[in-house]
């Protein structure tokens, strides 16, 4: 098999032409992962095609085309539109009731107003096929308050940074996905920051921005 992508906890080997293997480094089961996949599939949200999961082992269609962050560092000056494309997205995923069987997290308190959640929702996890966007990563996926997804994509647009130069298409970037952003992700702010800062993959660099965003505006402007 070819290493073809590495995250901070799985990596994604190709099998063939069509199929990819994600595998978690640390074990764990992928099972609830692959069945928002395919309830997500089934509602004509786009994701990957499951085509079997064992343990920590998920096998899915193999993508065409680039990533977002890929397709950012080769014309920057796409970073305010893709930013309405991840707003897009999300608000799309947001359309969608979260099932019973998901687990809950940043719940409303009403289960008929939680909404299916990605939690980690990023230029790295999407996928410019020639068929249109498709939403990958669904490992942090749980039923909840849309405000606080749109929360979490702000702090972790926040808290990264690519250098002088990048770090300007990514300003750009966040105004244009809070400019088309579904939720105001202001009453969940706060809560995202924490949940960012307890991510045990976070880069000290990272976590110190994080923590200044803390102290500015509720929103994360």
């Amino acid at each position: 098999m070819e290493l073809i992508g590495a995250g901070r906890d799985a990596d994604v080997w190709a099998l063939d032409g069509t199929r990819v293997l994600r595998r978690y480094r640390h074990g764990g089961s992928a099972d609830e992962e692959a069945r928002v996949m395919a309830h997500l599939a089934g509602v004509g949200f786009a994701v990957p095609r499951v085509h079997d999961v064992n343990g920590a082992d998920l096998v899915m269609d193999r993508l065409t085309g680039p990533t977002m962050a890929q397709d950012l560092a080769r014309r920057p000056w796409r970073a305010h539109s893709h930013g309405r494309l991840l707003a897009g997205l999300q608000a799309s995923l947001h359309a969608v009731p979260a099932p019973g069987w998901l687990r809950r997290r940043f719940a409303t308190g009403d289960p008929a107003r939680d909404r299916v959640l990605h939690l980690d929702l990023h230029p790295e996890n999407v996928v410019l096929t020639p068929g249109g966007p498709v939403l990958i990563d669904w490992s942090n996926t749980a039923g909840g308050d849309p405000a606080a997804d749109t929360a979490l994509t702000v702090a972790i647009l926040r808290g990264v940074s690519l250098g002088p130069v990048r770090d300007t298409g990514l300003r750009l970037l966040l105004a244009g996905f809070l400019h088309a952003a579904p939720t105001d992700p202001a009453p969940r702010m706060a809560e995202a920051i924490t949940a960012r800062l307890a991510d045990p993959n976070l880069r000290p660099a990272e976590a110190r921005r994080l923590r200044r965003l803390a102290r500015r505006a509720p929103d994360g402007n």
